[in-house]
């Protein structure tokens, strides 16, 4: 089982989850920008923050043979933040970075009209360096965050195959499918989705445009409940093939988009990797 996590936050992560991670099969992610939990108070500390995205972090994950890719954006926490506000001009300058394969994270997350602003603003800048964009929706009140996500989508002229909405659950997935764009799920203990959930979700609503991450950040989080969806999805009968699209196809479908993905010699093994094996169903 080879696994591509689409969504997680590597910079709050250790290197045993790295050695795990390239254990149970994980060879590449896609890490985007998010809140860090404290405040931030100047666009300064973003530069840093974003330099580390597409420097540091590619190397420590080079180290367990695994392929690390960033999508960059002003997140919705802070979008309300005035003192972050000029973060936006920084932008362009990483988004025309060979790494970065998205516009993300975006959205809401009181939806109020500032973030409103930030949030057409920076689909504006998707589709002027003609990138994907990553959206995400609200904890609060997701059903109308959803929908108003998909107008603001709607209004930015981005193709909705273009544009993943993520965080999304058995409320908001109608919404999202039948809008054409891509549907990401987080499978995130206690908050957002378990993988008997998904699977169940994904008999209702098939495999296209489906994306599963674990979103593991400095939370309450496991890097490895990818590889557990995979593994509910063989005990519910779907296939290896079937498996393979969700947790590897799609998301390099995605992300391929940008024409920056780059999964070349992916699996190679760096020390820390050596000796590894996969393990399916506990054999």
């Amino acid at each position: 089982m080879r696994i591509f996590d689409p969504h997680i936050h590597m910079t709050s992560r250790t290197t045993d989850d790295y050695t795990r991670m390239a254990a149970a099969g994980v060879r590449a992610v896609v890490e985007p920008a998010f809140w860090l939990g404290q405040p931030r108070t100047n666009p300064g500390s973003f530069t840093d923050y974003f330099d580390s995205l597409i420097g540091w972090e590619p190397y420590r994950a080079g180290n367990f043979g695994i392929r690390h890719h960033a999508t960059i954006a002003l997140n919705p926490k802070e979008a309300g933040d005035p003192r972050c506000r000029p973060v936006l001009d920084l932008l362009p300058r990483y988004l025309d970075k060979d790494g970065v394969v998205a516009v993300g994270e975006i959205g809401y997350d009181s939806m109020t009209p500032e973030e409103d602003e930030v949030f057409a603003a920076q689909l504006a800048l998707a589709v002027e360096h003609d990138l994907p964009a990553l959206v995400h929706t609200p904890h609060r009140d997701k059903a109308r965050g959803t929908r108003r996500s998909l107008e603001v989508v709607a209004e930015s002229g981005i193709p909705p195959g273009r544009v993943a909405i993520d965080h999304l659950n058995e409320v908001t997935v109608d919404l999202v499918h039948d809008s054409g764009c891509w549907m990401g799920f987080s499978i995130y203990p206690g908050t957002k989705m378990s993988p008997p959930r998904m699977v169940e979700i994904m008999r209702t609503h098939g495999l296209e445009r489906m994306l599963v991450n674990s979103a593991a950040d400095w939370g309450v989080s496991d890097p490895l409940l990818t590889l557990e969806t995979g593994k509910a999805m063989l005990a519910a009968g779907y296939t290896d093939d079937d498996v393979d699209r969700v947790l590897w196809r799609n998301p390099a479908e995605f992300y391929g988009q940008s024409g920056r993905l780059d999964l070349s010699a992916v699996g190679d093994a760096g020390p820390a990797f050596e000796g590894s094996s996969i393990l399916r169903g506990g054999s």
